[in-house]
C-alpha cells in the first residue's frame, strides 16, 4: 500500500542543530538519517543560515541533505538536484515587488542612523534580507515600529522578524520584504509542489519561527525552546484557533529527550502513526541491547 507524501520542514539552529544550552540525545540525529531515508519522505530545512552557511552546518553536524532549503528567513528557497542547488526565482520575483525593486544595501542607508541596531555580517545579509543585532534586552516593538516608519516612508513594505539567540544573548532584528518569511516560503512550497497541508509539519524553536508555529500547518516545538518563546507560541496558536496544530516536545518518546532532532522525531510520531512505526523500528536496529 503506497503512503501519501510527507513534507517535513525543520528550522536549524537549536532545532535539528544541537548547538544550545540543553544537551543532545545520542540517538536523536541518527534516527533522523534512518526517517530522512524514507522515500514517502521530502526534507526542507527552513533556517534563518545563508545556502553557504546551511552547507556547513549539512556537513558538521552529520545532517541528511534536504531536498529544499529555505534560506535567509524564507527570503531564498533553493531546490537540490544531485549536488547542484537551484534558486527559485520565481520566488525572488515575487517578494521583490514589496521592496519596488529595491534591494537590502538600499534599505541600509535609510536604517543607518538608528543607534540600536548593529548591521551583522556581510554573510548574513542578501538581496531581501537585511539583518541587525541589538541587545537581547532591546524593547522589540519600538525597534520594530522604528524600522517600519523609516521604510514606510520611502513606500517599501517590510517584514519585520525579532528573535533571540540565547547562546550568545544578542536580539537578532531581520528585515524582509512583506511577503517573505517562514510561513510565507512553506506555503510557496506547498502550492507549487502540489504537498498536502496536513501532511505538511514543520519544526523550530524561536521567535522567527512563530509565524508557522501559530500557522494551520501542523507545528512541533522543541523541548529546548526557551519558556518565553513556549508561552509566544501557545499564546499565538490560541488566538489564531490552531492550538490542536502545535504540539510541544515533553521529552520521554524512544528514551530521548525531546531536545533538537529528538523533539522534531516526537512530533513526527505524534501526528503520523505510521511514522511512529518506523522510527520504533529503526530506533530497535540502532540499538540492538536496549
Amino acid at each position: 500500500m503506497s503512503i501519501a507524501p510527507i513534507l517535513l520542514c525543520s528550522d536549524l539552529d537549536r532545532t535539528l542543530l544541537p548547538n544550545g544550552l540543553q544537551p543532545e540525545s545520542p540517538l536523536a540525529r541518527p534516527l533522523l538519517r534512518q526517517l530522512a531515508n524514507r522515500p514517502e519522505l521530502t526534507l526542507a530545512y527552513v533556517s534563518g543560515r545563508s545556502l553557504s552557511l546551511l552547507q556547513e552546518a549539512i556537513t558538521h553536524y552529520q545532517l541528511p541533505l534536504p531536498h529544499y532549503a529555505l534560506c535567509d528567513v524564507g527570503s531564498t528557497i533553493y531546490q537540490r538536484d544531485g549536488d547542484r542547488w537551484q534558486l527559485w526565482q520565481a520566488w525572488s520575483d515575487h517578494i521583490g515587488s514589496d521592496w519596488q525593486g529595491s534591494e537590502a544595501a538600499e534599505l541600509m542607508a535609510l536604517l543607518a542612523d538608528l543607534p540600536a541596531l548593529t548591521p551583522q555580517e556581510p554573510e548574513k545579509q542578501n538581496r531581501h534580507k537585511l539583518s541587525f543585532y541589538a541587545a537581547a534586552d532591546s524593547d522589540p516593538q519600538q525597534l520594530q515600529t522604528a524600522v517600519q516608519s523609516r521604510l514606510q516612508a520611502a513606500q517599501l513594505y517590510a517584514n519585520t522578524i525579532w528573535s533571540v539567540d540565547e547562546t550568545q544573548s544578542i536580539g537578532l532584528l531581520d528585515i524582509l520584504p512583506q511577503h517573505a518569511n517562514k510561513l510565507h516560503a512553506i506555503q510557496f512550497l506547498l502550492l507549487q509542489r502540489q504537498f498536502s497541508r496536513d501532511r505538511t509539519l514543520f519544526a523550530g524553536d524561536s521567535g522567527n519561527d512563530l509565524p508557522v508555529l501559530a500557522s494551520p500547518i501542523p507545528a512541533i516545538l522543541v523541548a529546548n525552546a526557551t519558556a518565553a518563546v513556549r508561552d509566544e507560541a501557545c499564546r499565538l496558536a490560541q488566538r489564531s484557533g490552531q492550538q490542536e496544530r502545535l504540539y510541544l516536545a515533553q521529552g520521554g518518546y524512544l528514551g530521548m529527550n525531546g531536545n533538537y532532532s529528538a523533539g522534531v522525531l516526537e512530533g513526527v510520531a505524534h501526528y503520523l502513526p505510521e511514522c511512529a512505526a518506523w522510527l520504533q523500528q529503526a530506533a530497535q536496529q540502532l540499538t540492538p541491547d536496549a
